[in-house]
Formats: C-alpha cells, sequence, structure tokens
C-alpha cells in the first residue's frame, strides 16, 4: 500500500486558537508539510484545487512547482484538478512544464470540482458541468498523447492540427478519476481504463462502497482487465498515539470546534459526536493496532492500495501532528505495507520503453 498525504490549502482560524495565520504563512505551512511528508518516507504529497472561500488552493501548479524544487524523491498530486472550470490547453501545458521540472513525479487526480462560487467565477453551470468535465479530459488526454490534435469541442474553440508545447516528459502522465458522490466520474475513469480515487471524507463507508463496485462493473464492461484496476482511498482525518485513550483526548477538542463551525455556518452535520465520528467515518483516530484494523476494515470494501492522509494540523498542535505522522510511518505503514499490495504499476515516472538495439535483440 503506498500512503500520500493531501492539504486542500483550508485558509480560515485555527478551529482551537481562532487563530488565522497570513496567506503567506499558510504557504510557507504548506511547503514544510511537504518537506516533512517526504522526509517520513510517504509516497506522495498532493495539493487540492479550489477557486472559492476558505481555500487559497487556486494555483496548484505553482505550489507543487515549489515543492518540486525542495524535494527529490516524492511523487506529487493534484488533488483535485478541475478540469470542468479550466482550458484542457492551458492546463495541458502547466501540468506538461511541472512534469517536467519535477522530473516526472507528477500525478493528477482530475474531477469536476465541487461549490457555486468557483462555478460561477467561470461562468460553469451546474447542469453542463459534467459534460465540460468529460470534454477536457478527452482533449487533455489526447495532447498528452499526440503530436497533433484535432478535436471538434463544445466549451472552447475547436482545434485543427494543434500543436502544444512543451511536448511530455511522462508518455503519459498517470491521471485518476476523484469520486465523491457520482457514478460520472466513475463512469469516465472505467470507460478509459484509469484509476480511481474515492473521497471517503464526508460520509460513512456505504455510498463510496456503491460507488468502487460501480467502478469494478464498468471496468469489466468496457473490456479491461480487473487485474489492473487502481483505487485509492480519503481519510476524514488522522491522529495515531500510543493508545486509544490518548488520540480521542487529544482530537476531541478538534472535533468540537469543526463540528460548532459546521453548525453555525448551516453545514450538513453527518457525525454528531467523536466516538461516532471515530466509529463510522473513514478518520484514522486511534492506537496504532485500531488504525491498522480500520484501514483493513475499508480495504475489504474497497480493495484500495493507496490511502491519503490529512498533512495539515487542522487544529492539533504541530508537535501533536508531527508525533502522528511519526508513530504512523514507525507503526501503522510497515504493517500495511506489507499485508496490502501496491498498486498494479510502477510508482514511478511513466515513461517510453527504450528503443530496441541490435545487442539486446540479440539478449
Amino acid at each position: 500500500m503506498k500512503f500520500i498525504a493531501i492539504t486542500l490549502i483550508v485558509h480560515r482560524p485555527d478551529p482551537i486558537t481562532g487563530v488565522q495565520e497570513s496567506s503567506h504563512e499558510r504557504f510557507r505551512e504548506v511547503v514544510d508539510n511537504a518537506l516533512l511528508a517526504e522526509e517520513l518516507g510517504f509516497d506522495g504529497f498532493g495539493v487540492g484545487e479550489r477557486h472559492e472561500r476558505p481555500f487559497i488552493s487556486s494555483s496548484p501548479t505553482v505550489v507543487l512547482s515549489h515543492v518540486a524544487a525542495l524535494t527529490r524523491r516524492i511523487r506529487l498530486f493534484t488533488a483535485v484538478t478541475t478540469l470542468s472550470l479550466l482550458d484542457p490547453v492551458r492546463a495541458y501545458e502547466d501540468y506538461a512544464t511541472l512534469d517536467h521540472l519535477s522530473e516526472g513525479r507528477l500525478d493528477l487526480i482530475i474531477g469536476k470540482g465541487n461549490g457555486a462560487a468557483q462555478r460561477e467565477l467561470f461562468h460553469v453551470t451546474p447542469e453542463e458541468q459534467w459534460d465540460r468535465n468529460a470534454e477536457s479530459y478527452e482533449v487533455f488526454r489526447q495532447i498528452w498523447r499526440q503530436d497533433k490534435v484535432t478535436a471538434q469541442t463544445r466549451f472552447r474553440p475547436p482545434l485543427t492540427d494543434a500543436e502544444v508545447w512543451p511536448r511530455p516528459f511522462q508518455q503519459p502522465i498517470r491521471v485518476w478519476h476523484g469520486s465523491a458522490t457520482s457514478k460520472e466520474s466513475v463512469d469516465l475513469a472505467a470507460r478509459y481504463g484509469d484509476p480511481l480515487f474515492s473521497a471517503n471524507v464526508t460520509n460513512p463507508i456505504e455510498p463510496y462502497a456503491e460507488l468502487i463496485r460501480h467502478y469494478r462493473e464498468r471496468w469489466e464492461h468496457y473490456g479491461h482487465d480487473p487485474a489492473d484496476i487502481a483505487i485509492g482511498a480519503g481519510t476524514a482525518g488522522i491522529h495515531v498515539a500510543p493508545t486509544s485513550q490518548g488520540a480521542l483526548a487529544a482530537y476531541r477538542p478538534v472535533f468540537e470546534a469543526n463540528l460548532a463551525f459546521y453548525k453555525q455556518a448551516g453545514l450538513p452535520v453527518v457525525f454528531e459526536n467523536l466516538e461516532d465520528f471515530v466509529e463510522r467515518s473513514s478518520a484514522l483516530i486511534g492506537s496504532p493496532q485500531q488504525v491498522i484494523d480500520k484501514v483493513h476494515r475499508y480495504h475489504e470494501q474497497f480493495g484500495h492500495t493507496v490511502l491519503h492522509l490529512h498533512a495539515d494540523a487542522g487544529g492539533l498542535t504541530v508537535a501533536q501532528h508531527r508525533a502522528s505522522l511519526e508513530l504512523f510511518q514507525s507503526q501503522v505503514a510497515p504493517v500495511l505495507r506489507r499485508e496490502i499490495p501496491d498498486p498494479p504499476f510502477v510508482w514511478g515516472p511513466v515513461l517510453p520503453a527504450p528503443p530496441l538495439t541490435q545487442e539486446s535483440a540479440r539478449v
């Protein structure tokens, strides 16, 4: 199993102290968390894309380019690239450039995106968002694979023998499809034989498990080998401590502050208390063995081989969060790596096979 740390770069007051960092301090924190993720041995670091409050993750390519310059090993993820809001040609140019600068360490997770404010900002209606997402992905995919592209498009000017530069480093880049509640993204992923990343954050396990079952069914419907399926899944929070009592005590103020925020903002409340949140959500809060057991329970339903954890402290102190991630990497991750398989592809740059020479042909 592989593990990636993800941030959506939420920018609101700390749920415990009420202090809000400046934008500059928040970006510095994101970079520090990326460096920590590499130091601790995480396999990937992801940055979301949102174009509305309370997020400042509107330019993931810029953030990830800076992270790429400061790291050497960790793979870089978008979580998610909102292709429904973007021109696929411009998105390709940005991500191809980032992929070169990172030496082929880039994976994309794409999705239509959420939030009415960002739709209004880009003049995209809810009715057309799925069609935009599918069209943009198809054009993006074509550009990555072909030197010249012709495409009859609805949502941007059509392309005729268009050349888009730079040409790719990875050939092609790996694209995951982010899925939260809808079958459209699941079907798009299955149609093209692409991996799926389940949000698995807001609700109990059942709706996510149902979508993953649908993905597997559609995968086979489109004629793909079930052995090639790769699924990732998110988590609703993390705090690993030596004892379950210690983990609950440390996380309780965070949960209660977030619960108050949701109620004040008029957001739906799914889990009314911490114990229910720990039991029925995907949050990994407890002792190392409890966290191992919970990931296994989810794996039985999902069959996932990649897991994302929160890169941000999110109300815990920096020291608490670091200790939690260190404990995860020292006592949880080694067990899960041993007991749950990796995705069915190489966790590295997707590069073309070297040309066949006479010498290699004789071997």
